[in-house]
């Protein structure tokens, strides 16, 4: 995610439960036998989100768009195939959608009850572990929000269609599903969308047929894929597919009245991915593309095979839109192919995508236009004078104190201490290293869910050196630790006044200015 607000290189640069519905009479209560599934996954930021008990292997999501009105409820159907990693008596699915219209295990009715964003289902019989069931929640509906600057709001509508932007934890709001990056599957998804609307979702377009005056698209991502970054775009938009970059698909998704000017500026994606994948290996997924919205959503967001962004970042000169989209690019091998396994971790993420969003500045020899600052050193050495402020107000870099509001997880540590946690690491282990650890990383947990832990461990293995005093230090230390290479480089107070809530990408009316 990349926030798209108050520049932190301007800071810098300054100083500064209703139960409803059961499904069919004769279905029991409860299953003979087993235990049921937590409501949750224990994550520390969001406790209920996600759900214990079994593991998704993939999604069959059928959604209709019955009308060309943005502001519509949408219709739809999910086939989840998943396995039991306990003998279950129930299991709750994450929905906040409007309503549910029947459920069935393997085929039979079963009971089901709503509480908050709980869709608890009982089935007929309890679930072996170890055994593959499949669960089809029929006749779901769910409306979108208005798309408006500020958190984001899962299931959005925009003058000229609907996206989803479900990170970190309203993929749920609009279908059905097990909403935790620990629990990736495989997607196909198929969109109905009267005659003259598109449909576009992530991975690779299998088939379009029209019927009735419905066009039906459906769409394969054949790569593990967390909720969050779940993809489904219908509208009047239009496709512009480009040439492929070293066998990767291009493909730009933007609204048709807007088409001329936004499909220019996009086609910068097609170095880029040749720039990274110089950098840290191949390109972990089908395709990638840009969707772009006409809206000021506040931020960008990395959902996997097609970015989101809105027009008030294609309004920004390319020497700022262009690194910005460097960083969700850099997300699909770092959040995406590599998700994170709890949200605590999502240093990971955003440490990394920052990281490669200013060494792509530095390399198109536009840094100090971008940021303010003559170079990456000087720009950390800036950052390293924050970060005692920024891990009293925020949290450990891999450990945020609160999720109350979104921007408390994704906050300043996360993205450029992040980003500095990485450059100690560099100053620790020297530069070749460090690229062999970013390669190692995105290969070994390809199509995985990953932690802080184990990112310390592969470091350690890689560099041939205990990196675990020294990450955790860094990671989960209430105070800076020393800059290897760079001991005259000093913090501010802890106790100074809070620095004003700006991730390492935000941006302000006056960043060009910097």
């Amino acid at each position: 995610m990349r926030k798209i607000i108050n520049s932190l290189p301007a800071v810098l640069a300054a100083g500064t439960a209703v139960l409803v519905g059961i499904a069919g009479s004769a279905v029991p209560a409860a299953a003979a036998t087993g235990t049921p599934g937590s409501a949750g996954l224990g994550d520390r930021l969001y406790p209920l989100l996600g759900n214990g008990g079994y593991d998704v292997r993939n999604y069959y999501l059928s959604l209709k768009y019955p009308a060309k009105q943005p502001t519509q409820t949408v219709t739809g159907n999910v086939t989840i195939t998943a396995t039991a990693t306990k003998d279950l008596s129930r299991f709750d699915l994450d929905f906040g959608g409007k309503s549910v219209g029947a459920v069935s295990v393997n085929g039979k009715a079963a009971a089901f009850r709503r509480s908050g964003d709980e869709l608890v289902i009982t089935p007929a019989t309890y679930l072996r572990k170890g055994k593959t069931f499949k669960v089809v929640v029929s006749g779901f509906t769910a409306a979108p929000t208005s798309a408006s600057a500020g958190e984001p709001e899962g299931f959005v509508a925009t003058p000229d269609g609907t996206v989803l932007a479900g990170q970190p934890d309203t993929s749920h709001e609009l279908f059905p599903s097990n909403d935790h990056p620990r629990d990736k599957a495989t997607y196909t998804i198929r969109l109905t969308a009267p005659a003259g609307w598109i449909g576009v979702a992530n991975g690779k377009r299998l088939s379009r047929t029209t019927s009735g005056g419905y066009v039906s698209t459906v769409y394969r991502e054949s790569k593990p894929m967390a909720s969050e970054l779940v993809q489904v775009a219908v509208g009047d938009f239009v496709v512009q597919n480009r040439k492929a970059v070293g066998g990767v698909a291009v493909r730009d998704v933007v609204p048709r009245r807007l088409a001329k000017n936004l499909l220019a500026k996009a086609q910068v994606e097609r170095s880029q991915i040749a720039w990274m994948t110089k950098k840290v290996g191949a390109y972990p997924f089908e395709n990638y593309g840009t969707l772009v919205i006409d809206a000021d959503l506040g931020f960008a967001l990395e959902t996997q095979t097609l970015s989101l962004y809105d027009t008030s970042l294609f309004a920004y000169p390319a020497y700022i839109r262009n690194p910005i989209m460097a960083h969700e690019l850099a997300h699909q091998w770092f959040g995406d192919s590599v998700a994170p396994t709890a949200w605590s971790d999502v240093w990971q993420n955003e440490g990394h995508a920052t990281w490669y969003e200013l060494l792509y500045a530095a390399d198109t020899k536009t840094f100090k236009k971008y940021t303010g600052f003559s170079s990456r050193e000087a720009y950390f050495k800036a950052v390293y004078k924050l970060g005692n402020q920024w891990r009293a107000q925020y949290g450990p870099v891999a450990k945020p104190k609160s999720s109350k509001s979104v921007w408390d997880v994704f906050n300043p540590n996360v993205y450029d201490g992040g980003a500095l946690a990485l450059y100690a690491l560099q100053q620790k282990i020297g530069v070749k290293k460090f690229e062999k650890v970013e390669r190692a990383w995105v290969r070994q947990y390809r199509g995985k869910s990953a932690s802080t832990k184990d990112f310390i461990a592969l470091a350690s293995k890689v560099s041939g050196q205990n990196l675990r005093p020294f990450l955790n230090r860094w990671l989960y230390g209430k105070t800076v630790p020393a800059m290897p290479g760079h001991k005259d480089w000093k913090t501010a107070s802890s106790s100074a006044a809070s620095v004003a809530s700006a991730p390492g990408e935000y941006l302000v009316s006056s960043r060009p200015h910097h």
